[in-house]
């Protein structure tokens, strides 16, 4: 009888139990490449003040757009999916990094230090969020959202309107911020001065910067923060080396902007693409760029957050040019 018992559970038992093994692997398998498949690409994660933005499962930088102390929206903590973070830490951490300009510089922005006399870059005035005009949609390899913005002056009545349209990608070195912004002088006309602290900056990771060790490389082949500061050109990179790893960052200038942009760079590691301060930036007569009401004023530019010590800048901007919008859309 026992003997019959062990014959029906091998010939009955032995199947089933195996045949539910192996689908309980099959099932475990599926759902762990569906975790996979969902992590791959951009996330969204929204917060009261800013928008914490994933990639491949990774947090790789925050969308800010409402401080009490840095008065104008901007991405800080910019690293890559592998966790090498290119921008300085904000807020700068003590015994760190270096603890100058912390809440002028907090990642990559895009300020004025003069619209009709009021300063936009040292959070005098303020740039105001008011809605997501288009909310975060992630599709494919791209992360969109718009917001619209307030400018209030120093003394906190409404000057004119912003509107921006962020597009973030996937690159194969890294990924790309692609910033499109949209002055409107809705009730009175805005004039930018001209300065050095006028564009789209960035400050990068203390490491990384050229009195560390790091360098910065324009498009015209030209190195060094002194070699490239007030010159023209149509990209500046920023890299160094953390450790035994290399990163930077790309700062990009859309060619359909109003004008060429100056480059403001420094060895301690901020640099920005100036296009309104021409005298400031030894380039000429002193400019003012007048939006007359009723008008508005759009600037392009891009980030691209890298990793690697062989990178090809001139095709990584081609790549910019080709997702750059070439209309505004709010």
């Amino acid at each position: 009888m026992i003997q019959h018992r062990f014959y029906f559970f091998r010939a009955y038992l032995y199947p089933l139990f195996f045949g539910v093994y192996f689908l309980t692997l099959q099932f475990c398998s599926n759902v762990e490449g569906a975790r996979e498949q969902a992590e791959r690409g951009f996330s969204v994660q929204t917060k009261a003040d800013r928008l914490l933005i994933s990639l491949d499962g990774s947090p790789i930088t925050e969308f800010v757009f409402d401080d009490k102390q840095v008065l104008r929206p901007y991405f800080s903590n910019a690293r890559l999916p592998s966790g090498l973070q290119v921008t300085r830490n904000h807020p700068p951490i003590e015994g760190i990094d270096a603890m100058d300009h912390d809440t002028m510089h907090p990642g990559v922005w895009l300020g004025c230090g003069d619209i009709n006399g009021n300063d936009f870059w040292r959070n005098k005035a303020r740039i105001e969020h008011q809605r997501f005009s288009v909310d975060p949609e992630v599709r494919e390899d791209r992360l969109t959202f718009s917001t619209d913005c307030r400018l209030l002056t120093e003394q906190g009545q409404p000057l004119g309107r912003l509107s921006n349209r962020f597009s973030l990608f996937s690159r194969q070195v890294g990924w790309l911020l692609i910033w499109d912004a949209n002055f409107q002088a809705d009730s009175q006309t805005i004039v930018f001065g001209d300065q050095e602290e006028m564009g789209f900056g960035a400050r990068v990771a203390t490491s990384l910067t050229e009195k560390n060790g790091g360098r910065i490389l324009s498009s015209s082949g030209a190195q060094s923060a002194k070699q490239t500061w007030g010159q023209p050109a149509a990209w500046c990179d920023y890299s160094g080396k953390i450790g035994e790893r290399t990163g930077g960052i790309t700062l990009m200038v859309n060619p359909a902007n109003f004008r060429e942009s100056w480059w403001h760079n420094r060895d301690y590691g901020v640099f920005v693409a100036n296009p309104f301060g021409r005298e400031a930036m030894k380039q000429g007569k002193k400019s003012a760029i007048q939006v007359l009401k009723g008008k508005s004023l759009q600037v392009r530019f891009g980030a691209l957050i890298h990793e690697g010590g062989d990178i090809d800048f001139a095709s990584e901007y081609n790549a910019f040019l080709e997702r750059s919008s070439t209309e505004f859309i709010p």
